[in-house]
């Protein structure tokens, strides 16, 4: 009896101090911890993604050349959604009935509980009228972000543009979620991660009605976005508006490279766009447009255009000619009899000539006997072949040379292999590809390279990758821009060719169109052919001669000769970059080239 009566007890004890446990815990969670109070009173949890503003891009200068400005997106929750005036919502956003209903089907289908972008990037005005409206729209409500906005209409492509996330994208990195954006191209796309900044997360409580009743836990638990990084880049925005002025109604490229450092001053691509196109709501329709333009305005011709370079690459083969010791400073070769053929010269000029004349007079003898020499040089054609091509692509010719341009192509420059393949092993020679000796046949170089060719002759032999990011807030750019890449020439043996470049800007005809009042620039010009139309125009150069502070590049499509277009065109931009002016006596020259239209087969070049 006294045993049952202690076991009671004990019993009693445990179920009691359960119990306690039970009532003190129940007393923690619905008295003292306001999480649960807050639940209790059949409020929801909300959770609105806070998107950061992308970092801003100045010029070398600290001009603004992007910024943002504020749109916003209206989401849709299917299931909360009821009975609304489908007329009055439609005309407060521009859109049809049908695209409404389009809009809902499809958000119902991803999810009739999760809200899901509806309209996307509403304007501020838009917005303030419809957010007097939109406690009239239950199963609605709208977020904010940023959209692109540009200063002015210039570097369209160096800029690149934002576009949507595609799936590929979301899975590459779990970042992005569906209806984020993302760099699509140029500095948005290669420097994407410091332009972005950081998604936060602001945590809101709605009622079972989804009225806003406030911050959750008065944002203690909220996540506030980082704004991404500001980007100085490299670009001149004056030389680049003056460039694009120059090249309107004109189809080509222009690069212009500070030798020193690599750092891009300008780079065009003819036709252009202006990139405030490719913002906002009218994005799709006016990309669609530009799509199907027959002037291919999205195609940057300075970085995926494959170019023949012509006779500017002709200073180059006179270089792998001294260095080969297939010739030297000495070598004369005429323009008549054994010495002119098969490539002969287009227009009379001393003959015959050495390293200096051959450059400034543009002989085509001279340069094909350098490279049949060249080819010579070794026990076999082949052998000569790949120490020529060795040389070429120490120059950068034939790859990417910068991780800047994320969609700058290779170009093409033949291999031994290509030719094995073409004529069969042993059954070619210099004289079958003797067009590589005046920059024609199977070469093709885009803009970029041959600016960056321009700043290796005005160093005398080295470079630094080409690059359009000058400094990133609060981070450093890579470092492989820093590196000095030396090419296989002495440098002892680009003081003749740079004569010869000066030369031809100041003891040729060049002298009325491109020579600069107190500068001395060194060039050569190039005539390329074409099947298809004109012949193109094309130029290299870099200015002054003693520590040289440009190089450029310009191309210009169905320009004729190098010395009609070009040439100018090339002088005006070197001109104007070192002097901030164009000299009175220059002015006409100026305008004959801002007025050509190269577009219009009617109007006389």
């Amino acid at each position: 009896m006294k045993v049952s009566s202690k076991r009671r007890f004990v019993v009693l004890a445990v179920f009691g101090v359960i119990g306690l446990i039970f009532i003190i815990s129940l007393f923690r969670l619905q008295v003292l911890d306001p999480t649960y109070k807050q639940y209790a009173t059949n409020n929801v949890l909300r959770e609105v993604t806070q998107y950061p503003a992308r970092g801003l891009v100045f010029d070398r200068n600290g001009k603004l050349l992007v910024y943002n400005k504020t749109a916003y997106d209206l989401l849709i929750t299917p299931r909360e959604v009821t009975k609304f005036d489908t007329t009055l919502f439609c005309n407060l956003l521009d859109i049809s009935i049908e695209d409404l209903d389009v809009g809902i089907k499809k958000a119902t289908k991803y999810s009739p509980y999760k809200p899901s972008i509806l309209i996307k990037q509403i304007s501020p005005e838009r917005f303030a009228v419809l957010k007097e409206q939109l406690y009239k729209f239950q199963g609605f409500r709208t977020q904010s972000r940023t959209l692109r906005e540009y200063s002015t209409t210039a570097a369209a492509h160096a800029l690149g543009y934002v576009g949507e996330v595609s799936n590929r994208d979301i899975k590459k990195d779990k970042y992005y979620k569906s209806g984020d954006y993302i760099g699509v191209s140029g500095i948005e796309k290669t420097y994407e991660k410091q332009l972005r900044g950081v998604k936060g997360v602001k945590k809101n409580l709605v009622d079972v009605h989804n009225r806003l009743q406030g911050s959750y836990r008065d944002g203690k638990e909220d996540i506030p976005a980082q704004i991404g990084k500001n980007i100085t880049s490299t670009l001149d925005l004056d030389l680049q508006l003056y460039a694009e002025q120059l090249f309107q109604n004109k189809k080509g490229s222009v690069v212009a490279i500070e030798p020193a450092t690599g750092e891009v001053l300008a780079i065009v691509s003819a036709p252009t766009y202006d990139p405030g196109l490719l913002v906002g709501r009218v994005r799709g329709k006016n990309y669609s447009k530009l799509l199907a333009d027959t002037l291919k305005p999205l195609f940057n011709r300075s970085l995926q255009a494959k170019y023949p370079p012509g006779s500017t690459f002709k200073p180059m083969n006179v270089l792998i000619g001294l260095q080969e010791h297939a010739i030297n400073t000495n070598s004369r070769f005429t323009c008549s009899g054994k010495d002119s053929r098969p490539i002969r010269c287009t227009h009379n000029h001393v003959t015959p000539t050495n390293v200096v004349q051959a450059i400034r007079e543009s002989c085509n003898a001279f340069l094909w006997n350098t490279f049949r020499a060249i080819i010579n040089n070794s026990k076999t054609s082949a052998e000569g072949f790949n120490a020529w091509h060795d040389y070429v692509a120490s120059f950068g010719v034939g790859q990417n040379i910068s991780s800047d341009f994320s969609n700058g192509l290779k170009g093409d420059l033949p291999t031994e292999a290509d030719y094995n393949k073409i004529y069969g092993k042993g059954h070619w020679n210099a004289l079958t590809v003797r067009s590589l000796a005046i920059g024609q046949g199977e070469l093709g170089v885009t803009p970029l390279q041959m600016a960056n060719y321009g700043a290796i002759l005005a160093n005398r032999g080295y470079y630094f990758k080409p690059h359009i990011i000058k400094e990133i807030e609060n981070d450093t750019i890579s470092q492989s821009f820093k590196i000095k890449h030396e090419v296989q020439i002495d440098k002892k043996y680009f003081e003749p060719v740079i004569e010869g470049m000066s030369q031809t800007v100041h003891n040729t005809n060049l002298v009325y169109t491109s020579k600069i009042p107190k500068i001395e620039m060194c060039g050569k010009t190039g005539t390329v052919e074409n099947n298809h139309g004109s012949d193109h125009s094309v130029f290299v150069a870099f200015a002054p001669r003693e520590n040289p502070e440009i190089a450029i590049f310009v191309y210009v499509e169905n320009g004729v000769w190098g010395s009609r277009y070009a040439a100018p065109m090339a002088s005006l931009m070197v001109e104007r970059y070192l002097t901030d002016s164009i000299s009175t006596r220059r002015k006409y020259i100026e305008k004959r080239m801002i007025d050509a239209n190269l577009l219009n087969p009617i109007q006389p070049k």
